[in-house]
């Protein structure tokens, strides 16, 4: 009985051993996989707040986002830009510019611009925005055709020039804040839509006119000033009615 009892013994041992290794590598292999987890969490956790953390805007990211347009997403923006077809001396310099002289140069600069809303307004301009080319201080004014934005905003040299007309002495070269955008001749209107077209639309549709805030009506000493999609469109479709007694727009 002794050796039956020791035989048992020996068995009974030698199995609680295996049970006691299976269990320590059970234990291990579980330690292993939950610090592997914890790992990986912290690893996600790390990988969300960078993902999620505010980005600080440099300088330069500041300046670049004070010169977007209004609209969303890559449509294009619209405007409106001012300029005297007639000769007017400021100066002893002739300030006129009209758009047939837009025509013939094919590109300019749009200096001079000393209003603070509308130098704002230029800030914000895109390449490949639109404008209309509005005749001003003359007999008929009005928009007589489209131009399109072919630089974007930059310092206004002509403010530190005291021979120009538009000199500003105040204006510092350290810190500008004057700037000027370059633009393209297109094409003109098929006709001059004059102001006084575009008040009588307003006085008889009041609210319900397509032209209920544009800001040429609202803010009319603006000489540079936005338009939005809705204007821009209905504007070119008066452009394309016929009018009696209203001469096309020729260019030369």
């Amino acid at each position: 009985m002794n050796w039956l009892h020791s035989a048992l013994s020996e068995k009974y041992y030698t199995m609680v051993a295996k049970r006691s290794s299976r269990s320590a590598a059970l234990t291990a292999v579980t330690a292993t996989l939950a610090k592997k987890a914890k790992a990986a969490n912290n690893i996600a956790r790390k990988q969300t707040r960078k993902e999620t953390a505010p980005k600080l805007p440099s300088t330069a990211d500041s300046q670049q986002h004070e010169r977007e347009p209004i609209s969303e997403g890559s449509e294009k923006s619209y405007w409106l830009f001012k300029a005297e077809p007639e000769s007017r001396i400021v100066d002893g310099v002739d300030v006129r510019f009209s758009f047939d002289d837009l025509s013939r140069e094919g590109q300019a600069s749009w200096d001079g611009v000393r209003n603070y809303e509308a130098r704002n307004c230029m800030q914000r301009m895109k390449v490949g925005d639109f404008g209309f080319f509005y005749h001003s201080n003359c007999k008929t004014p009005g928009i007589v055709g489209i131009l399109k934005v072919c630089k974007e905003a930059y310092i206004d040299h002509t403010a530190f020039d005291p021979k120009h007309p538009y000199y500003d002495p105040k204006s510092d070269k350290e810190k500008p804040k004057w700037f000027m955008v370059d633009v393209e001749y297109v094409r003109p209107l098929k006709r001059l839509i004059g102001l006084h077209e575009l008040k009588a639309h307003l006085a008889k549709y009041s609210a319900k006119s397509p032209l209920n805030d544009m800001a040429l009506l609202r803010k009319s000493r603006l000489s540079v000033s936005p338009v939005k999609e809705s204007e821009w469109s209905f504007i070119l479709e008066l452009a394309d009615k016929e009018v009696d007694g209203e001469a096309p727009v020729e260019s030369n």
